[in-house]
């Protein structure tokens, strides 16, 4: 009951996480947290709300990471017990080496069992559990002479690239396929995505495996026929060949867009380059184009054949070159817009685009080749953590009738649906949200 044709068609569902407590601590040292500048939290949440607000306005159901994690844990306790178990796996208590045999012989091993830390964890309140879940705290106990006995030095590894939500895993025309990121940083991530994934009753069909790499901003679907998924500096060939062979793309073609030269963190994945705009009109960084470009992009495009296998058809054509070849018109984005993330547009569907650049906002609006609508929001303290619209965003349902209206009987209607189900907590929580 999730799945993405194209990009064009209408997202019903997006997956967002509102900037909170682990973003305060990537910022106390940017560079350290994958940041590109230094960020200002309030403005921050206040730009990501606008941003879910937006969506909301388009009729797109918003399930945002915390409030799902923390969802019914009030009314079941199969949720209360699920996200303990999470908070469980995220929390770990130890002793320091040095000391721990003597901190067994004074009898302080209890303080650092799964015993202790299951009692603590049921006292809790949700959010603190939420809040444990998205900054992976160690506790280090060491033996001391007065109070409790015990003493505590804390550490975490805060999830704080969680708020864009499009990199943990893509979703195909297949369902949802669980990434594996390049960034140590990043790695927890999948499992918090794939708990709410499975919270609210959206399948996961796989998971990349080790030593493969991918990030769901590296994936564009375009229609029945055809995906784009980049390789370079965050995705690699190992999952795509993965991908290939379990056939998780669900296309008949396969656009492989290599990255082999360039590979620079502002142009990380291939939504910081390129993006649809609609059937027929995409955006693309003008500085990567021609055959003779140092930083040019190549595709490789595998077909797949009559035994179910993928083949490679065509190999080493350049971007823009094929892009023209599929009939699509192209708006180019110069350097300056680029940096500023003129290319990482979101498309809600149906010509609708939400962009976080003013200038290439009113360039899209203007260009021959687009007919649809451009609204701009001012992301500036979210771009300066390394992402926009795109990056922030997780589409894992578009509905292929290409409407955009206000959907009100959204539960019912996919209820009704013979191709997919929604389950009752699903429905409930929109219901709710909406």
């Amino acid at each position: 009951m999730s799945g993405q044709s194209h990009e064009n068609d209408s997202a019903k569902v997006i997956f967002l996480c509102c900037p909170s407590l682990p973003k305060f601590m990537g910022a106390l040292h940017p560079a350290g947290a994958l940041y590109a500048q230094p960020v200002n939290l309030k403005q921050a949440i206040d730009q990501h709300q606008a941003f879910r607000a937006l969506l909301k306005r388009q009729g797109i159901k918003t399930l945002e990471v915390s409030e799902v994690l923390a969802h019914d844990t009030e009314t079941s306790v199969n949720a209360r017990m699920d996200l303990e178990e999470l908070a469980a796996k995220s929390l770990i208590y130890r002793a320091e080496p040095e000391c721990l045999e003597r901190f067994k012989a004074l009898g302080g091993e209890y303080y650092i069992s799964e015993e202790y830390k299951r009692l603590v964890l049921e006292a809790m309140s949700s959010d603190q559990l939420t809040d444990i879940v998205k900054t992976f705290p160690t506790v280090t106990i060491t033996h001391s002479t007065r109070d409790t006995g015990v003493s505590a030095s804390y550490s975490f590894q805060p999830l704080t690239n969680l708020v864009f939500t499009r990199d943990q895993q893509v979703t195909t025309r297949k369902g949802i396929v669980l990434g594996r990121p390049s960034s140590v940083q990043r790695e927890h991530e999948v499992n918090v995505m794939e708990f709410c994934f499975r919270k609210m009753g959206f399948p996961t069909i796989d998971r990349i495996p080790a030593p493969a790499h991918l990030e769901g901003g590296d994936f564009f679907p375009a229609g029945d026929d055809l995906c784009f998924i980049g390789v370079g500096l965050r995705t690699d060939m190992n999952a795509v060949e993965y991908m290939l062979k379990k056939d998780l793309f669900g296309t008949r073609r396969v656009a492989v867009v290599r990255d082999d030269y360039d590979r620079n963190q502002d142009r990380m994945h291939l939504d910081c380059v390129f993006n649809i705009l609609s059937p027929d009109c995409v955006l693309l960084y003008e500085d990567m184009v021609g055959k003779n470009n140092p930083i040019l992009r190549q595709v490789d495009e595998y077909v797949k054949k009559e035994n179910g296998q993928y083949a490679l058809e065509r190999s080493n054509i350049e971007f823009s070159e094929y892009l023209r070849g599929e009939g699509l018109s192209i708006i180019f984005i110069p350097a300056k817009e680029q940096l500023q993330y003129g290319c990482n547009v979101l498309n809600l569907g149906n010509k609708n685009i939400v962009a976080v650049h003013p200038t290439t906002a009113r360039r899209i609006a203007k260009a021959p080749c687009f007919d649809g609508n451009v609204e701009f929001i001012n992301m500036s303290a979210i771009t300066a953590m390394y992402g926009a619209a795109h990056c922030a965003s997780q589409v894992v349902y578009r509905d292929v009738t290409g409407s955009c209206e206000k959907w009100d009987g959204f539960h019912n209607e996919l209820d009704s649906s013979p191709r997919r189900q929604v389950p009752t907590a699903w429905g409930d929580y929109i219901g709710n949200n909406a």
